[in-house]
């Protein structure tokens, strides 16, 4: 180093110390850190590094663990090169605290007068202008030489200091270099900071590599790793719980014994998901694979193969729709005897596997019931997949039920589409109004009741299910199949279990309790206490009820919201409630005798017809078997004197 310089530099520090004055040559970067130490009244005839307790000392390399462990070997690097030219290497924290300090013996035992030592501080608070501190204020590489650190003690000293960085730009720490004065030269600044660069990027991997390790591990997605010769190198723990083996049976392993060689000249499995077998210990175990090419530059290096299991991803997508039943027969109120009937033969049949056939008018509560079926079963931890054939377009049947592959017609879903059948494995699935499918997807829904496999459209393998089926209608499906409207063979393979669920008008005494039902749960959802007039309950009793169960709970629900006032009163309700129990009303006031002598005769006259049978009757009448009975016992008719 120039003396010159050295003595430039003792000569302005005087004249800021002794005198207050800044000449105009200092550099800008010594100027302000100057004024720092003044403004902080850091003592120019100190300048020891603040030490601090051992115990904290090592709570801060724990800290700082991962930057010692990557700086070390790079410090230790550069101190083989510069050994013989006095220098000493320090590692800081982003505060300036010394974590270590490597060099020769002589140039060590000189910095131990300074506190130059792990667990000082050398930040400019403590020690004046120096390069650490400086450097760290400043977040740029420093240089500071002789007469330009603040305190006296370090004058002799020359001090070249670059920040780190993590990945995210944030300042960590520091490295320096600090030797005796007179062996001052740019060079060390240089050197400090390519190894704090070299420092930044060994960070940088550190990170990129421990995430990409995370990601690894941390998806639920099974993810194996193999070289350009089809090698595996790496299986994560997803993997290895979805193949059912540790990773170690499977490294260096060719993954085309695993896959085949088929999936590998698909070129559209480097794209897009696709159904594939993996076969381990000749277990066949159905995923959802992705293939991703790994390349460096323009050359393929490897591949990424990532895997999900086909019930996993059913179980999201049916998490995602909401397939899953969530009422159950505590959910059902009545007070009718036939309805608790269809309810015991219900439970009777959800214990069992075979295919049931729930009936009755639009509105009586059978999704309710399909619902309350499943979750008494077997298969309640399993999917419910409800569909209603009576919204779908005759030409989305079979796409909807059985799914497709991508590209299987125009419009299709790139990716292609899960059946709801497919859905449903291991579950159950509700077909509403089976009564509205097609003839011609009738034979198509009988075949997979045959032998419980769907093929996709355009897929090439049929896949096995294992599905309950219930179905629903509120057609007479018997009387369709007389007209051709639907399949004998299909009805007789749904009808195993029959449940039977009468309209509101034949339940005695549950118009009454399901509004009372309806009413305290908007209650407890609107934080109110509304109750109905005796009139507004009257005119309920009256009406026939067409709509059932779905469309008393409409009514409630409107005269609640409605309703300005506690009581619930007739003038909320709609003109067709009130005119039909006040047309009830009037016909009750009539001699009825005619009309029951009508009814008698034709009562007899069919069970003449039919030797007895009460259920041709039911048919010939149109009417249920619970309506039959009630008239039957009103006037004292006994069907057996007709066989």
């Amino acid at each position: 180093m120039n003396d010159e310089l050295l003595e430039k530099y003792k000569k302005d520090w005087k004249d800021f110390v002794v005198n207050g004055i800044i000449n105009d040559d200092v550099e800008e970067f010594v100027k302000k850190s100057w004024l720092r130490c003044k403004e902080k009244s850091v003592n120019y005839n100190l300048g020891e590094g603040k030490l601090i307790a051992k115990e904290e000392l090592e709570k801060e390399r724990e800290k700082n663990k991962e930057l010692i462990s990557i700086a070390l070997p790079i410090m230790q690097n550069l101190n083989d090169l510069v050994m013989g030219t006095g220098f000493a290497l320090v590692l800081t924290d982003r505060n300036g605290l010394i974590l270590e300090v490597i060099g020769e013996e002589s140039i060590l035992n000189e910095t131990k007068k300074l506190n130059f030592v792990p667990g000082a501080i050398w930040s400019e608070e403590y020690v004046g202008t120096n390069a650490i501190g400086t450097s760290l204020w400043e977040n740029k590489p420093i240089q500071i030489i002789g007469a330009q650190h603040y305190c006296k003690s370090h004058h002799n000293w020359t001090c070249s200091a670059a920040p780190i960085h993590n990945p995210s730009g944030d300042i960590i720490g520091c490295i320096d270099m600090s030797g005796h004065s007179e062996k001052a030269h740019t060079h060390t600044l240089g050197i400090v900071v390519a190894a704090s660069y070299s420092i930044d990027n060994q960070l940088l991997l550190s990170q990129t590599h421990a995430i990409l390790s995370s990601t690894v591990e941390a998806v639920s997605d099974g993810m194996i790793i193999v070289t350009d010769d089809y090698k595996i190198k790496l299986v994560n723990k997803s993997g290895e719980k979805i193949l059912g083996v540790e990773s170690d049976r499977l490294i260096d392993l060719d993954i085309r014994n695993i896959l085949g060689t088929r999936i590998f000249k698909h070129t559209e499995a480097f794209l897009d998901r696709i159904d594939w077998v993996f076969i381990i210990d000749e277990k066949k175990i159905p995923c959802s694979v992705k293939v991703s090419n790994i390349n460096i530059g323009e050359k393929t290096k490897g591949m990424a193969i990532s895997f999900k299991e086909m019930k996993t991803v059913q179980h999201t997508v049916n998490s995602v729709y909401g397939n899953k039943a969530i009422y159950t027969f505590d959910d059902i109120v009545t007070n009718s005897d036939t309805l608790r009937k269809a309810i015991k033969e219900a439970q009777k049949f959800a214990r069992t596997k075979g295919c049931v056939l729930i009936e009755g008018e639009s509105g009586t509560g059978k999704e309710l019931f399909a619902h309350a079926i499943h979750n008494m079963s077997s298969r309640s931890n399993g999917p419910f997949v409800a569909i209603n054939c009576a919204s779908l377009p005759k030409d989305l049947f079979e796409s909807e039920l059985f799914g497709y592959e991508k590209g299987a017609f125009t419009g299709a879903n790139k990716e292609g589409k899960i059946g709801k059948f497919e859905l449903a494995n291991e579950g159950t699935i509700f077909l509403d109004e089976i009564g509205e499918l097609p003839l011609d997807f009738q034979a198509k829904l009988l075949r997979v009741l045959d032998d419980f496999t769907v093929t996709r459209i355009g897929g090439k393998w049929p896949k096995k299910i294992d599905v309950r089926i219930i179905a629903a209608t509120n057609r007479n499906l018997l009387e369709e199949v007389k007209k051709k409207n639907f399949r004998e063979d299909l009805y007789y393979r749904i009808n195993v279990f029959r449940v039977y669920i009468p309209p509101l008008r034949e339940r005695e005494g549950d118009v009454f309790l399901l509004a009372q039902h309806f009413l305290s749960r908007l209650n407890k959802t609107n934080n109110t206490y509304k109750t109905f007039s005796k009139k507004f309950l009257d005119c309920l009793n009256l009406y026939p009820w067409y709509g059932n169960v779905r469309e008393l709970e409409n009514i409630i629900e409107r005269a609640f919201y409605l309703c300005e006032s506690n009581v619930i009163t007739s003038e909320c309700l709609p003109k067709e409630i009130l005119l039909g129990s006040k047309n009830k009303n009037e016909k009750e006031d009539l001699d009825f005798t005619s009309i029951r002598t009508t009814e008698e005769h034709i009562l007899k006259n069919v069970l003449s017809k039919t030797g007895g049978d009460v259920l041709k009757a039911c048919e010939i009448l149109d009417m249920s078997k619970s309506t039959i009975y009630r008239k039957l016992k009103l006037l004292d008719i006994n069907p057996k004197e007709y066989r």
